[in-house]
């Protein structure tokens, strides 16, 4: 059987490249890039070329290259069952995963699918179509290869150790998330510098359709795991979002652009860009309770990287993920009543896959010490997210029939979100 082919559509976000970042068994080396020809498609080239000339563990991809104002038609050329992996620009991004399935392609689209509700029903035909097709459409969820994330999983839905999930009420949910992001960053060892058009909120979304769609798709997930949520089981509380202030100097580092954009002039207040990249969300899955918070800074001190921090209140136990570094994340599970057995119980079971995981016990109940070889890291959290997705088409009956519902309640919830932020 041949290896599969893939084609990057466009691309013009970094995580387009952090997929390559090392050979996958059964995947063809030559990449075929279909992309208008411009600053976009040079820095996605320049980052897999890194990966190439690497000292250890270096790649081996080489490019077959369709640049121009036809990239879209050319796909139809692409061979019927390869990979379209679509990471750039989030206003036209539905319209380039139509074109893919239409070609006959699976699709890896990165987060989020689309940013306006107006785009719900053009998302659900598209998946409904790839279905017919036998097609797989999936958005970039890398976080779902975090130890943590699965950990906290496996904990979750351990009654005598979790209990039941409090439902909680708006202002004291029983789910929290909090995620601090940078806009200044390094992403595989050099300076992330980001395009232009990432600071138009219209072209790339705020926090409410971006880095939300990550939270909310742990926390449904983890209460609903392996199970449909239709739509109606997902009620927006309350919204909201405002501005981080970027100086011209801040944003000229971080683009290489010399002055503000046209496009831009609406959000410059006394030569500070308002970038509306922060956002709170409140919203009901099932009755529970969940609220998000996402805010972007600067740039991270020293030392440190982006914040993630979770917490799971059940009856008897309170999961928490806590950023323990710059890269590193801990579990701990926080008893309000005695779970020290069942905890113990459930450490064993988890031998099996994970072994090497166990508990160490500290003032406030216990921490679950990870072995280094499960932390991935953000860049081989993508890594994985690959290999699986080749594992799921070479084996169809692998991908779960929840996950197209699951996808639609996720961007309800997202672009609904946006929408009632705006009108305030």
């Amino acid at each position: 059987m041949p290896d599969l082919s893939l084609v990057v559509i466009d691309p013009g976000h970094f995580h387009a490249a952090l997929l390559l970042g090392e050979m996958q068994p059964g995947l063809s080396p030559l990449v075929r890039v279909h992309a208008p020809f411009g600053p976009d498609l040079l820095d996605y080239l320049t980052r897999v070329e890194r990966f190439n000339r690497r000292v250890e563990r270096p790649t081996a991809w080489c490019f077959e290259i369709h640049a121009g104002p036809d990239f879209l038609a050319r796909l139809r050329d692409a061979p019927a069952g390869s990979l379209a992996v679509i990471a750039g620009r989030n206003r036209g991004k539905i319209g380039l995963i139509e074109a893919a399935v239409e070609s006959g392609l699976h699709v890896l689209a990165d987060k989020p699918c689309i940013i306006r509700p107006d785009d719900l029903p053009r998302l659900e035909r598209v998946l409904a179509e790839a279905a017919r097709r036998r097609l797989i459409v999936a958005d970039i969820m890398s976080g779902r290869h975090d130890v943590t994330a699965i950990l906290l999983a496996a904990l979750h839905a351990d009654e005598a150790v979790f209990g039941e999930q409090v439902a909680g009420a708006r202002g004291d949910p029983g789910v929290s998330m909090v995620s601090v992001h940078h806009l200044m960053k390094q992403v595989a060892g050099v300076p992330n510098l980001r395009p232009a058009w990432y600071f138009d909120i219209a072209e790339q979304g705020g926090a409410l359709v971006d880095i939300a769609t990550h939270l909310i798709d742990l926390a449904n997930r983890v209460l609903c795991p392996d199970a449909a949520i239709d739509r109606a089981d997902v009620r927006i509380e309350a919204a909201r979002h405002w501005p981080t202030p970027v100086t011209l100097a801040q944003f000229r580092e971080v683009t290489g652009e010399s002055a503000w954009p046209a496009r831009l002039a609406p959000s410059i207040v006394d030569d500070r860009l308002d970038y509306m990249c922060n956002g709170r969300l409140d919203y009901t899955l099932r009755g529970v309770h969940v609220g998000l918070d996402v805010t972007w800074e600067w740039q991270a001190p020293a030392g440190r990287g982006d914040v993630h921090h979770a917490v799971f209140r059940g009856t008897r136990s309170r999961l928490e993920v806590r950023q323990a570094g710059a890269d590193r994340r801990e579990l701990l599970v926080l008893p309000q009543a005695d779970v020290a057995a069942a905890l113990q119980s459930r450490i064993a079971a988890l031998q099996t896959g994970y072994p090497g995981v166990g508990v160490a016990k500290q003032d406030e109940g216990w921490r679950v010490t990870i072995p280094d070889r499960y932390r991935l890291g953000h860049d081989g959290q993508f890594v994985a997210l690959m290999r699986a997705l080749l594992d799921q088409i070479a084996r169809p009956d692998r991908r779960a029939a929840f996950e197209a519902p699951n996808l639609l309640a996720k961007y309800a919830l997202t672009t609904g979100a946006l929408a009632l932020a705006e009108r305030g």
